[in-house]
Protein backbone atom coordinates (compact mmCIF):
# COMPACT_ATOMS: atom_id res chain seq x y z
CA UNK A 1 0.00 0.00 0.00
CA UNK A 2 1.78 3.08 -1.24
CA UNK A 3 0.34 6.08 0.58
CA UNK A 4 -0.28 4.80 4.09
CA UNK A 5 -2.22 7.17 6.29
CA UNK A 6 -1.28 7.66 9.93
CA UNK A 7 -3.76 5.42 11.72
CA UNK A 8 -4.14 7.65 14.77
CA UNK A 9 -5.28 11.20 15.43
CA UNK A 10 -4.39 13.27 18.48
CA UNK A 11 -6.66 15.40 20.63
CA UNK A 12 -5.40 18.48 18.77
CA UNK A 13 -6.10 16.82 15.39
CA UNK A 14 -9.62 15.93 16.46
CA UNK A 15 -10.31 19.46 17.76
CA UNK A 16 -9.22 20.90 14.40
CA UNK A 17 -11.39 18.39 12.51
CA UNK A 18 -14.40 19.20 14.71
CA UNK A 19 -13.93 22.92 14.03
CA UNK A 20 -13.76 22.35 10.25
CA UNK A 21 -16.62 19.87 10.46
CA UNK A 22 -17.12 19.49 6.70
CA UNK A 23 -15.64 16.02 6.07
CA UNK A 24 -15.45 14.52 9.55
CA UNK A 25 -17.31 11.27 10.24
CA UNK A 26 -16.67 10.48 13.91
CA UNK A 27 -17.72 7.05 15.19
CA UNK A 28 -18.11 6.28 18.91
CA UNK A 29 -17.67 2.50 19.34
CA UNK A 30 -18.30 2.38 23.11
CA UNK A 31 -21.22 0.63 24.80
CA UNK A 32 -24.58 2.37 25.19
CA UNK A 33 -23.95 2.72 28.93
CA UNK A 34 -20.68 4.58 28.26
CA UNK A 35 -22.29 6.84 25.65
CA UNK A 36 -25.10 7.68 28.08
CA UNK A 37 -22.48 9.20 30.42
CA UNK A 38 -21.27 11.61 27.72
CA UNK A 39 -20.01 11.74 24.17
CA UNK A 40 -17.93 13.83 21.80
CA UNK A 41 -20.28 16.25 19.98
CA UNK A 42 -21.21 15.10 16.50
CA UNK A 43 -20.20 11.48 16.96
CA UNK A 44 -22.30 8.59 15.65
CA UNK A 45 -22.74 5.65 18.03
CA UNK A 46 -21.90 2.31 16.37
CA UNK A 47 -20.81 -0.25 19.01
CA UNK A 48 -17.50 -1.98 18.26
CA UNK A 49 -19.07 -5.41 17.83
CA UNK A 50 -21.34 -4.05 15.08
CA UNK A 51 -18.80 -1.95 13.14
CA UNK A 52 -18.02 -4.60 10.54
CA UNK A 53 -21.70 -5.28 9.80
CA UNK A 54 -22.56 -1.57 9.84
CA UNK A 55 -19.88 -0.55 7.35
CA UNK A 56 -20.78 -3.50 5.11
CA UNK A 57 -24.43 -2.32 4.91
CA UNK A 58 -25.96 -0.79 1.81
CA UNK A 59 -26.08 3.03 2.07
CA UNK A 60 -29.89 3.13 2.43
CA UNK A 61 -29.83 0.55 5.24
CA UNK A 62 -27.01 2.42 7.03
CA UNK A 63 -28.92 5.73 6.86
CA UNK A 64 -32.13 4.09 8.11
CA UNK A 65 -30.35 2.52 11.08
CA UNK A 66 -27.98 5.33 12.12
CA UNK A 67 -29.73 8.44 10.77
CA UNK A 68 -26.69 9.62 8.83
CA UNK A 69 -25.32 9.05 5.35
CA UNK A 70 -22.83 6.18 5.15
CA UNK A 71 -19.35 7.54 4.45
CA UNK A 72 -17.78 6.62 1.10
CA UNK A 73 -14.82 4.21 1.03
CA UNK A 74 -12.46 7.13 0.43
CA UNK A 75 -13.95 9.35 3.16
CA UNK A 76 -11.06 11.70 4.02
CA UNK A 77 -11.81 12.03 7.73
CA UNK A 78 -13.25 8.78 9.12
CA UNK A 79 -12.30 8.63 12.82
CA UNK A 80 -13.21 5.97 15.37
CA UNK A 81 -12.92 6.32 19.14
CA UNK A 82 -13.76 4.44 22.31
CA UNK A 83 -12.99 5.14 25.97
CA UNK A 84 -9.21 4.66 25.95
CA UNK A 85 -8.13 3.58 22.46
CA UNK A 86 -8.21 -0.21 22.20
CA UNK A 87 -11.71 -0.75 20.79
CA UNK A 88 -11.31 2.29 18.54
CA UNK A 89 -8.16 0.69 17.15
CA UNK A 90 -10.01 -2.57 16.53
CA UNK A 91 -12.82 -0.72 14.74
CA UNK A 92 -10.30 1.24 12.65
CA UNK A 93 -8.63 -2.01 11.57
CA UNK A 94 -12.02 -3.53 10.64
CA UNK A 95 -12.92 -0.47 8.57
CA UNK A 96 -9.57 -0.59 6.80
CA UNK A 97 -10.08 -4.29 6.02
CA UNK A 98 -13.43 -3.34 4.45
CA UNK A 99 -11.65 -0.81 2.22
CA UNK A 100 -11.96 2.43 4.20
CA UNK A 101 -8.40 3.47 3.41
CA UNK A 102 -8.36 6.66 5.49
CA UNK A 103 -9.92 5.23 8.67
CA UNK A 104 -8.11 6.41 11.80
CA UNK A 105 -8.37 6.01 15.56
CA UNK A 106 -8.51 8.78 18.15
CA UNK A 107 -6.28 6.87 20.54
CA UNK A 108 -6.89 9.20 23.50
CA UNK A 109 -10.54 8.20 23.45
CA UNK A 110 -13.36 9.72 25.40
CA UNK A 111 -11.27 9.62 28.58
CA UNK A 112 -8.71 12.09 27.19
CA UNK A 113 -11.43 14.14 25.49
CA UNK A 114 -13.44 14.58 28.70
CA UNK A 115 -10.30 15.39 30.74
CA UNK A 116 -9.08 17.98 28.22
CA UNK A 117 -12.54 19.47 27.74
CA UNK A 118 -13.20 19.59 31.50
CA UNK A 119 -16.37 17.47 31.29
Amino acid sequence: MADTVNKEVSYEDLKALLEKRQNLFLVDVRSQGEVDKGQIPGSVHIPVDTVEAAFAMQPEEFKAKYGVTKPPMDAPELVFHCQMGKRGGMATSKAQELGYVNARNYAGGYREWSEREGK
